[in-house]
């Protein structure tokens, strides 16, 4: 019998590209989705959300491990962050425990390591927490800031950039990572029974001790071919740039007070101690070709 996984948030920037990593390799994918999807072979849909019990069901039905990718980055208030993180993840395990399937991949955040900075970060705690409570055969991936093709949350960035002028928050440290390396590293743990078990993983493109904040301002810069000026925002500034934000966009503001306490810390830098073992997996793109490209397909979709 083929290699069956099943997927949540197969339809956003990651899942879509696990998805399509993981059909071109030949498994077979039952995936959940909210709205109506294109048949693909290999591909079984699940209509769906966290939230509803007979669909996770469904969607686990007959699989050998699950990829849990869903998740929500953006809430007006920590209800909206613990539905869609914390009790989502405990909803489809208890489904796994039913259907008798022990396979979980958990994608997390390093915003989990200080759930006392923001609701998002605290709801991806509870979340890891129940992975471990859970008594199946887990492993937790904690991505850093993730970029590539198709990727919006950090398209105002080389809209920025493309304008020669970048506001990025307070000096600081953090690392990134390229779509696809973490597929191929999702994919890797998806597809077998005994790699990584109960470990937390954190992950980056392979830049010691990560990039400061204008080094990483100044590589987007190059990516778009414009020479940028960086400037560091005071925390009050982006504040007030917060309150703004939710006042002309309301719920689908991107930048929003709990993004501002999350985004102001100082280090999200991976820890080499929890990086994963080289024999598993390595990044494969170095970023600032991989900045490159996420550019090229920003302006092939007209986005920049």
């Amino acid at each position: 019998m083929s290699f069956r996984i099943a997927m949540t948030g197969a339809t956003g920037f990651v899942g879509a590209e696990t998805l399509n990593r993981a059909l071109a390799s030949g498994l077979y994918v039952s995936a959940l989705t909210r709205r109506a999807q294109p048949p693909r072979a290999r591909l079984k849909w699940v209509h769906g959300s966290l939230d509803n019990a007979a669909a996770l069901d469904t969607l686990v039905r007959d699989v050998d491990a699950v990829i849990h990718i869903a998740g929500v980055v953006n809430a007006p208030d920590r209800d909206g962050f613990e539905a869609g993180n914390a009790r989502g993840t405990m909803t489809l395990i208890d489904a796994m425990r039913r259907r008798g399937v022990r396979r979980l991949v958990h994608v997390s955040s390093l915003a989990a390591r200080e759930p006392q900075l923001s609701d998002y970060g605290w709801s991806k705690d509870v979340a890891e927490r129940h992975v471990r409570a859970s008594g199946l055969d887990w492993t937790i991936v904690r991505p850093p800031a993730i970029y590539g093709p198709g990727d919006r949350e950090m398209l105002e960035l080389f809209a920025m950039a493309k304008r020669g002028f970048m506001l990025l928050p307070p000096d600081g440290h953090l690392s990134v990572i390229e779509v696809s390396d973490l597929a191929r590293l999702l994919l890797t743990l998806g597809g077998s029974r005994h790699v990584g078990l109960a470990q937390t993983y954190e992950v980056d493109d392979g830049t010691p001790g990560g990039w400061k904040h204008k080094d990483f301002g100044k590589a987007i810069g190059r990516a778009v071919g414009r020479s940028v000026r960086t400037v560091a925002t005071p925390r009050w500034l982006l504040d007030i740039a917060a309150r703004v934000d939710r006042g002309f966009r309301g719920v689908n503001a991107k930048l929003t007070p709990d993004r501002v306490r999350y985004f102001c810390h100082p280090d999200w830098v991976a820890r080499e101690t929890l990086h994963p073992v080289p024999q598993l997996w390595t990044p494969a793109v170095p970023t600032n070709e991989g900045l490159r490209a996420t550019a090229q397909a920003y302006r092939a979709k007209g986005w920049l």
